[in-house]
C-alpha cells in the first residue's frame, strides 16, 4: 500500500488494537519473501516464455542499485540489481529471449538480438513535443512531420481495433507511413537536435510500426510504466532497502502482489492460505486458467 513501517504499526494499533513493532513487521516480510520465492521463480519462467514483454527500469535506494520491471498482460516480475545494463536485463529474460520487447530507447534492450522490437511511440512523441517547444522556423518542420506520422499510425491502430478498417487497407496505409518516414529520414539535417533525433529514428526505423502488424503488441511501453509506478511510490515512502536480503524480499513480494492484482485476486486470502499450507503452492494452482482466444 506504499506505507512505511511506522505508519503500518500505527494503523494496526488504531484499527485492530495490535501492538507490533517496525522490526517485527520487517522480519515478517522477510519470512514471507522466502516463502514466496518459489512462486517468484515460476513468474520469472513465465516472463521468459512470454511472447511479448514490456520492460522498464529506474533507480532504487539500496547501495545505488536499480529497479527493473518486466511485465505483460498476466504477470509481472520486479528485480533489484546492481546496474541498468544488458547483464541485469538478461538475468531475468535470458540472453536468447525470442519474443517481442516493447521498450523505450534504452540501448541495452537492443542487445537482445533474438528478440523482435517495438520502440515506444509515446517516448518519441514526447521528444517531438520537446523539440517543437525549443525549435523555431524551418527546423521545426522535422519534428512536426515525424509527430504527424506517428499520430497517424496510432489512428490506424484505433481504426483497426474498432473494426472500421479492413486488413488490406491497413497494410497499404502502414506501408505508406513507412515510406513517409523513410523519405523524411533520408534528408539532410543541419540542426543538431534534428540530427540526434533523426539518427535515433534511423537506428529504430524497423521497430516503429510492429504494433500495426500484431494486435497483441502495444504501441508504447505503458504496461511497464504502469507496473513500475507502485514500486516507485513504495521507494519514496519506505526509503528503499538497507540490505541485499531486503531488496530480494522486496522484489519477490512486489512481483507476487502485482501479479495477483493483475488477476484481481485477494492477496490477503492467498497469502494466508500459503502460510497455513504444509506444502508449497504452485502458481498455476493460484492463477485462473487462461481463456481460449
Amino acid at each position: 500500500g506504499g506505507l512505511s513501517y511506522g505508519k503500518i504499526t500505527a494503523l494496526l494499533k488504531e484499527l485492530a488494537g495490535l501492538q507490533v513493532s517496525r522490526s517485527a513487521l520487517c522480519r515478517a516480510l522477510l519470512r514471507m519473501g522466502k516463502k514466496l520465492k518459489p512462486l517468484y521463480e515460476e513468474l520469472k519462467a513465465k516472463i521468459r516464455n512470454s511472447p511479448v514483454v514490456y520492460p522498464d527500469e529506474t533507480g532504487w535506494r539500496e547501495g545505488g542499485k536499480s529497479l527493473w520491471v518486466f511485465t505483460n498482460r498476466s504477470e509481472t516480475v520486479y528485480s533489484i540489481q546492481p546496474g541498468r545494463g544488458y547483464a541485469e536485463a538478461s538475468e531475468i529474460l535470458g540472453e536468447g529471449y525470442p519474443g517481442v520487447l516493447v521498450a523505450d530507447g534504452w540501448a541495452p534492450y537492443q542487445k537482445f538480438e533474438e528478440a523482435t522490437h517495438q520502440t515506444c511511440l509515446a517516448h518519441l512523441l514526447r521528444r517531438c513535443d520537446e523539440m517543437l517547444e525549443q525549435t523555431t522556423g524551418g527546423a521545426a518542420r522535422f519534428p512536426r512531420v515525424v509527430k504527424e506520422i506517428l499520430q497517424s499510425a496510432l489512428e490506424l491502430r484505433d481504426q483497426r481495433d474498432a473494426g472500421t478498417i479492413d486488413g488490406e487497407t491497413l497494410e497499404k496505409a502502414r506501408e505508406e507511413l513507412e515510406s513517409q518516414m523513410d523519405r523524411r529520414l533520408s534528408g539532410q539535417f543541419t540542426n543538431p537536435s534534428n540530427q540526434r533525433q533523426a539518427q535515433h529514428l534511423i537506428s529504430h526505423q524497423n521497430q516503429l510500426f510492429l504494433f500495426l502488424e500484431r494486435e497483441d503488441v502495444e504501441a508504447t511501453n505503458w504496461p511497464a510504466e504502469q507496473g513500475i509506478r507502485p514500486a516507485v511510490i513504495n521507494r519514496k515512502t519506505s526509503g528503499g532497502n538497507r540490505t541485499a536480503e531486503g531488496s530480494q524480499a522486496q522484489a519477490v513480494l512486489m512481483s507476487v502482489l502485482r501479479t495477483f492484482q493483475q488477476h484481481q485476486l485477494s492477496a490477503l486470502e492467498i497469502l494466508s492460505q500459503l502460510l497455513r499450507s504444509p506444502q508449497a503452492l504452485s502458481l498455476d494452482s493460484i492463477l485462473p486458467s487462461p481463456q481460449p482466444p
